[in-house]
């Protein structure tokens, strides 16, 4: 078992995720490592949109990858905005 430790954060965004926590019937400390999970590094968002070029057959050159990158800043964005 890790050890715990303590995050630093605004009271509203401690009560936000203390009411996600609560609909979703688990605790603080698990949404947060279930919300780190989901997140990807952009190291893992490189690896699994070179993994998806090459699974369509298509090389992954710079320019792809700059296409995956400003399509990440899009849903980034969006994402974002609907916080």
């Amino acid at each position: 078992m890790s050890k715990p430790t303590s995050i630093k954060t605004t009271e509203a965004v401690r009560d936000r995720l203390r009411m996600l926590a609560e609909e979703r019937e688990t605790t603080i400390t698990d949404l947060i490592a279930e919300l780190a999970a989901k997140e990807l590094t952009a190291a893992e968002r490189e690896q699994r949109a070179a993994e998806a070029a090459a699974e369509l057959g298509v090389e992954f050159t710079q320019q792809v990858q700059q296409a995956g990158q400003d399509a990440w800043a899009k849903i980034r964005a969006h994402q974002d905005r609907a916080a």
